[in-house]
């Protein structure tokens, strides 16, 4: 019998609702049946393509004993972290705070007013090493919580301190300079593998931002190692396991050092962010295996991550059959049935594959010779046979619910690319995207919502999803020259100042002040897998405030960003974003005004001359009608064709270049350092 997750919209959610655990929703029903039985509360949280939370659900929540248990003595709350990243937040500090460390599944219990006194991760069946068994840890619960409320209560006093402590960042005691980015330059590289590139030990995961700062670190300095470290870690992920060598797409992350043996579930925002490093990386080297990796991945999401709407998916599971990484690796025996000896042999040199595997007694095809496939060989001709052998099998699951913030940036990496690329068709769906967003993410009042399924969207959208659409918005204006996508950009940043600044802490809260009244008000400050929400909103405001001139939107990026003194310069790998808003504020952006009709053969010379290359901190404009509502700001104005034909104006620093027409002139301005 459903329980009542069968309501729920999202994928995971009803992946639980055939539990014999008696679910409830976030929601007030479940904390008033807690407050009317007294019972302590059991919040589980986790996500669609999470391969432990999975586990945990077929070990425990589909076993009727430890479901009896969980039923008998607490109401159960199941929350899907990717629709409430501001629950999720709350209680994985607590469970941070009281054992040192996080994760999903993400198992806390809560008194019936929803604050945490206990928690972990995932809990096993049976005692497991120093695990203990979860049928151990609901029986202690409970006991605890009828028999030493005051123990409890006290408990949750200490935690809720430490919770609180977490989400506020110490007072910075000095100002930033230059020499900050330096120093975290070389902080970080401390941390880099140079042999197989990423940062430490396994598991490696791809952290984009980090990069991205060491790739405008180079552009600034010419510091050649920063470069190196970008170029040798998006070489080997390209070339290993964590990258789909057949269908394209990153995996979530590598269990190994050599990025061979990846944890197979494919996240969009991790695909989204990648497509837009190894773009920039291209923008720089040139390098042909960046373009392909970019091509590849934005055709997967595509193929197999887009809706008809034009909405992007979340992600696919780990797992298919019920076994991780089944769809994914092949047995040498299953490549000798398909194909001849000399075939057989030139794709198994190629993608490494031998008898014994390298992962369970299959292979995850990676790429040891770091070559790449000529077009026109039998190669190409087989790997094409092995992907269309492979759709036959059983795919992994889809999570299929549509979030704003993972959208937004997907349509960043589209309209980049579409512009570097000269790709008119991935504009078209950066586009397609954002109408759908603009429409069907809103609500009457014209607030943003955070997520989409069947026909329905819901709940408040936070900072991220306002920030990421916002920059999204800005990298579309730039791609199309239409000005509807800079307005949208601007009423986006001026009602995410108004929903979620602190004037107090001098940062953003998560939340709107019309959200909904949680035991504290959630905010993240560090980038982790995806940038904060903060540090997004400082991105985006730095660049509207050089496009509108208003002085408050530079204060209050300004201020957020000086809050993050001590993070930014002592723990520079949890602030990759941040470090990027750093370098855009200290080295003066360039600001780009392209006049003219888009559709010009001039106009695109002029284009493909700036968004080819890259130049990080810069703003692009474009203005086709000189009376248009953005002719007002003061970067537009007076911004004529010279000679009747398209023209490109450059300024820094309130100090102008003469307009060109000649694309050569143009991209001499844009290289020098001294502009």
């Amino acid at each position: 019998m459903a329980n009542r997750l069968i309501h729920e919209s999202s994928p995971y959610l009803l992946q639980h609702s055939e539990n014999t655990v008696d679910w409830y929703p976030w929601s007030s029903e479940a904390f008033e049946k807690a407050q009317s039985l007294d019972k302590p509360i059991l919040l589980s949280i986790g996500y669609a393509s999470c391969h432990w939370c999975h586990v945990m659900e077929s070990e425990s929540f589909e076993n009727s004993e430890i479901a009896s248990i969980m039923n008998e003595n607490f109401i159960c709350i199941k929350v899907d972290r990717e629709e409430r990243p501001d629950v999720d937040s709350i209680y994985m500090k607590a469970v941070q705070a009281f054992t040192g460390h996080g994760g999903w599944p993400l198992t806390v219990f809560l008194t019936p007013n929803a604050e945490p006194f206990y928690g972990g991760t995932y809990f096993p069946p049976t005692e497991r090493g120093h695990l203990p068994s979860f049928p151990r840890v609901l029986h202690a619960i409970s006991h605890a919580y009828i028999n030493d409320k005051k123990g409890i209560i006290a408990s949750q006093n200490t935690l809720m301190d430490s919770v609180k402590n977490l989400s506020f960042p110490s007072l910075p005691d000095q100002n930033f300079s230059v020499e900050t980015l330096g120093d975290a330059c070389q902080n970080l590289l401390s941390e880099y593998d140079p042999k197989f590139g990423g940062t430490g030990m396994q598991p490696k995961f791809p952290q984009p931002m980090i990069w991205e700062f060491l790739l405008k670190y180079y552009s600034s300095t010419s510091y050649t190692p920063a470069l190196s470290a970008v170029t040798a870690t998006l070489d080997n992920m390209a070339y290993g396991g964590i990258f789909d060598q057949l269908g394209g797409g990153f995996h979530r992350y590598s269990t190994d050092i050599y990025w061979t043996v990846p944890h197979f579930e494919k996240m969009l925002y991790d695909n989204a962010l990648l497509v837009r490093l190894y773009l920039h990386a291209w923008q720089i080297t040139k390098k042909p295996l960046y373009r392909r990796v970019v091509q590849q991945t934005l055709d997967y999401i595509l193929r197999e991550m887009t809706n008809p709407l034009g909405g992007f998916y979340s992600s696919q599971d780990a797992d298919s059959e019920g076994v991780e990484g089944k769809f994914f690796v092949w047995t040498e025996h299953e490549i000798s049935t398909l194909f001849d000896v000399e075939d057989k042999n030139q794709i198994c040199e190629y993608f490494g594959v031998t008898r014994q595997g390298n992962f369970e007694g299959s292979n995850i095809l990676h790429v040891p010779n770091f070559t790449e496939i000529p077009e026109d060989g039998t190669l190409r001709q087989s790997c094409d046979f092995l992907f269309n052998i492979r759709n036959e099998r059983v795919k992994p699951a889809l999570d299929d619910k549509i979030l704003t913030s993972w959208n937004a940036m997907t349509l960043q990496a589209f309209a980049e690319v579409g512009a570097a690329f000269g790709r008119d068709d991935y504009i078209n769906v950066a586009s397609k995207n954002a109408d759908f967003l603009l429409s069907s993410l809103t609500n009457d009042n014209g607030r943003l919502l955070r997520t989409w399924k069947n026909g329905k969207a819901k709940l408040n959208a936070y900072l991220e999803d306002y920030a990421f659409l916002g920059l999204s918005l800005l990298s579309l204006h730039e791609a199309t020259a239409d000005s509807k996508w800079l307005e949208n950009s601007i009423r986006i940043g001026y009602e995410m100042v108004d929903l979620f600044w602190d004037e107090k802490q001098k940062m953003f809260f998560d939340t709107g002040y019309d959200h909904e009244r949680l035991i504290s008000r959630p905010r993240e400050y560090t980038d982790n897998a995806l940038p904060c929400g903060n540090s997004l909103a400082v991105d985006l405001l730095f660049r509207l405030s050089l496009i509108t001139d208003d002085e408050d939107l530079r204060r209050v990026a300004s201020l957020t960003l000086i809050s993050m003194h001590t993070l930014i310069t002592k723990v520079p790998l949890g602030a990759g974003n941040w470090l990027c808003d750093l370098d855009f504020h200290l080295n003066s952006p360039k600001e780009i005004v392209l006049v003219g009709e888009p559709s010009n053969k001039e106009f695109k010379k002029l284009s493909k001359t700036v968004f080819e290359n890259f130049i990080p901190n810069r703003v692009v404009l474009s203005q086709i009608d000189a009376n248009s509502e953005i002719s007002k700001f003061p970067i537009l104005k007076g911004r004529i064709q010279v000679d009747g034909k398209p023209t490109a104006y450059l300024c820094r620093n309130y100090n102008c270049q003469f307009p060109t027409n000649d694309p050569g002139e143009l991209m001499d301005q844009l290289i020098d350092k001294n502009i």
